[in-house]
């Protein structure tokens, strides 16, 4: 790839997003940039000052490594072991999902919505009557969603559940990254089920559930397809089989949660709203778009006390 000159660090940069772009990776440049951040130890910004650099010796075998990984398909996040959620670090293993940025919209309605009906971190009882809710985060994968809700309001109390040991090891290690182990409790088990067998009342029940239907798998780009669990991705042959199941639920826990939030599929939300419409009374289910515009987000909640 290189002849015996030195190379420059910033050679060595343009180097490899030719060479990623050769084997079809998208944004060859963006994924080079960050296996070179994360090579080097050095932030966006520390890696432009050392441009003129020789490229160091001693890196060159772990470099080419970090290059082939790529090449051959694999997440940049899983290589680097990193992806940042809300302004938060997190572990991202093959084991979890590779946190989203549309998700981030649901955490901000979430807790938009969540301190109007309970209050916040400084506030007390909101329009729900309830100061510290009870959260329920379903499927919590790496933890994204349950450890950026006890970070942005600290007197919630965060529950998180996953039906995979391995995905719960990496959220218990997010939880202990980002400072709130001791507010964050995790659950195995599948959908509403732990709560439900506990006969556990909830204030809030959040769910980034598996929604991509099974006939779509051969259309997925192949970094989702062949590297990201699958438990994460497929939810039954139209993919809104988690959202009949987990509305279902809604009825068989000790009282109706006061507020509700699904992401969803392309497509999906408009039938996900008639589901939670069927499941309860609401004042409101909403459908929030996100930033390029397609229906993300189905939002459910009551003010009026649930007791």
């Amino acid at each position: 790839m290189r002849d015996e000159r030195r190379i420059t660090i910033r050679e060595a940069y343009a180097e490899a997003s030719s060479f990623l772009r050769q084997h079809g990776v998208r944004e060859p440049e963006a994924n080079a940039g960050r296996l070179l951040e994360h090579l080097l130890g050095e932030s966006r910004s520390g890696l432009l000052l050392r441009w003129p650099e020789p490229f160091p010796r001693e890196r060159e075998a772990d470099w080419q490594r970090l290059l082939e990984r790529k090449a051959s398909g694999e997440p940049v996040q899983y290589i680097i072991g990193e992806q940042e959620f809300y302004g938060l670090p997190f572990t991202v293993t093959p084991a979890v999902l590779i946190p989203r940025p549309e998700t981030e919209l649901l955490v901000e309605q979430v807790v938009l919505l969540g301190r109007q009906l309970f209050g916040g971190a400084s506030h007390g009882p909101g329009a729900a009557g309830v100061a510290s809710p009870t959260i329920a985060d379903v499927g919590t994968g790496s933890g994204a969603i349950a450890v950026s809700l006890a970070v942005q309001c600290p007197s919630w109390r965060v529950t998180a559940s996953d039906i995979a040991p391995d995905a719960l090891a990496v959220a218990r290690a997010n939880a202990e990254r980002n400072g709130v182990a001791e507010r964050v409790a995790f659950v195995e088990g599948d959908l509403l089920g732990p709560w439900i067998e506990r006969g556990e009342r909830l204030d809030l029940v959040v769910s980034n559930p598996p929604y991509i239907p099974e006939a779509d798998e051969a259309g997925l780009q192949p970094e989702v397809r062949l590297f990201e669990p699958r438990t994460a991705l497929y939810g039954g042959a139209d993919g809104l089989e988690p959202y009949r199941r987990l509305t279902a639920q809604l009825g068989e826990l000790p009282a109706l949660p006061a507020l509700v939030g699904f992401e969803v599929g392309q497509g999906q939300a408009d039938e996900v709203r008639r589901l939670l419409e069927r499941a309860a009374d609401w004042d409101e289910v909403r459908i929030v778009p996100d930033l390029a515009g397609i229906d993300r987000h189905v939002i459910a909640y009551r003010s009026k006390n649930h007791a």
